[in-house]
């Protein structure tokens, strides 16, 4: 946290101008809410950063062609149980009727309504439930808190708990804005965009060009730093909409204004991108990588996100087991060419710290200590290669027996 931003309350609705909303519609779950809505009283310019996977699902493909596009965006609508992929025309027109439904609740165009869904991949929606909630959803949005804890709650699918988070930023004219944001995910996590679903509105005045640059920057070292199990989804979407109500002089250059904006959407991502690697399927931890002393970014990048990749090291951080060849080889084949015997491994927790490995050898650690260590609900491995200046963190979780038992039976 920095001397110009700080946490509020109002998670997804914090920002002027926004409302959320919660909705059961009973699209594939029964006693509890399933669609959620975000609306903006004032037109949007947007961001968005989209999965890379060929198998897009048809919200996906809808959201893309408008956030890309000229226009201005005043509402999302989300449900969660069914994905609406591998779903044809018929998924298709099942976005464009929502939007259509949601847009006639204020008189707006289709156009102006992103979609997005999440759950299983290969079932249709029934289209009259999902357009019957919208009226439903436009009727109970509020701006307060509780609403947009509703909202976050809603989308969620194997997730146990919510992901929202706000904050406040104050500019160098004294001006400030704030920034709210939900996300859900804790399964098909490995990104090459994002993870799974994520919303961030903001009352600020920003380009929309300078909005995008600051998101696709952000999202690398955030969302795209993830992992829990190694797939990436057919659903991933990550937007920002602002709606300048906030009254700040636009931000339309590389200002520090400009900055200030990066440094909190930043935070916001970063923090999402963490609660969705500890909240993987069956964790119970978040695990954590931090390399240093790497030649360059990407090289950091690479290592971090191999070692919290492996099957094996997230099954060793479970089982609170200091097995440090795991890691040592989860370096070796990122597709860095290093020399082993100058690499330096440590583990970090709020039980402390301890010295693994020196110089590629084991260092005759204590194994007590280190098994406490790693019992802790967040651990970090500590490397440090020591060939340059450059440095990156990855953030996955750890590997149970659970996440085999959630995902054997996840369609019923």
């Amino acid at each position: 946290m920095t001397d110009y931003m700080k946490e509020i309350e109002g998670g997804i609705a914090a920002a002027k101008g926004f409302y959320a909303a919660a909705h059961a519609a009973g699209i594939k779950y029964q006693g509890r809410t399933d669609m959620a809505l975000i609306y903006s009283e004032a037109p949007c310019v947007t961001a968005g950063t989209f999965t890379t996977n060929v198998v897009k699902a048809a919200p996906v493909q809808w959201d893309m062609r408008i956030v890309h596009g000229d226009g201005a965006v005043r509402a999302v609508v989300i449900n969660s149980g069914i994905a609406n992929a591998a779903t044809g025309s018929e998924g298709m027109a099942i976005c464009e009727k929502t939007a259509e439904a949601m847009s006639a609740c204020y008189g707006g165009e289709k156009d102006e309504v992103l979609v997005a869904s999440t759950g299983v991949i290969g079932m249709q929606i029934d289209a009259g439930r999902i357009t019957a909630g919208c009226p439903v959803l436009f009727e109970k949005k509020d701006h307060s808190a509780e609403a947009a804890t509703s909202a976050a709650q809603a989308i969620m699918t194997t997730d146990t708990h919510k992901k929202e988070i706000s904050v406040e930023v104050t500019l160098g004219d004294g001006s400030t804005f704030r920034i709210g944001a939900m996300t859900k995910g804790s399964g098909m996590i490995h990104p090459n965009m994002c993870t799974m679903l994520g919303f961030v509105t903001t009352d600020a005045a920003i380009d929309k060009k300078l909005l995008q640059k600051a998101l696709s920057a952000i999202v690398e070292d955030s969302f795209n730093m993830i992992s829990v199990d190694g797939d990436t989804s057919t659903n991933d979407t990550y937007v920002v909409l602002a709606n300048g109500l906030a009254g700040n002089k636009l931000i339309d250059s590389e200002n520090e204004d400009y900055a200030r904006f990066c440094g909190a959407l930043r935070y916001v991502s970063i923090y999402l991108a963490k609660q969705m690697a500890g909240d993987g399927e069956g964790a119970t931890a978040l695990f954590e990588c931090r390399v240093s002393g790497a030649e360059s970014v990407p090289e950091a990048k690479k290592l971090a996100k191999s070692v919290i990749g492996s099957s094996l090291c997230k099954a060793a951080i479970y089982g609170h087991d200091s097995n440090f060849g795991r890691f040592l080889c989860a370096l070796g084949y990122a597709g860095v060419d290093f020399d082993p015997e100058k690499v330096d491994i440590s583990y970090e927790s709020a039980a402390g710290k301890i010295s693994i490995v020196k110089n590629g050898m084991g260092t005759g650690y204590d194994e007590e200590e280190a098994t406490k260590i790693l019992s802790e609900d967040a651990v970090s491995v500590l490397v440090d290669m020591h060939r340059g200046d450059a440095e990156a963190t990855a953030w996955g979780c750890d590997l149970s027996y659970d996440y085999v038992k959630i995902n054997a039976d996840y369609r019923s």
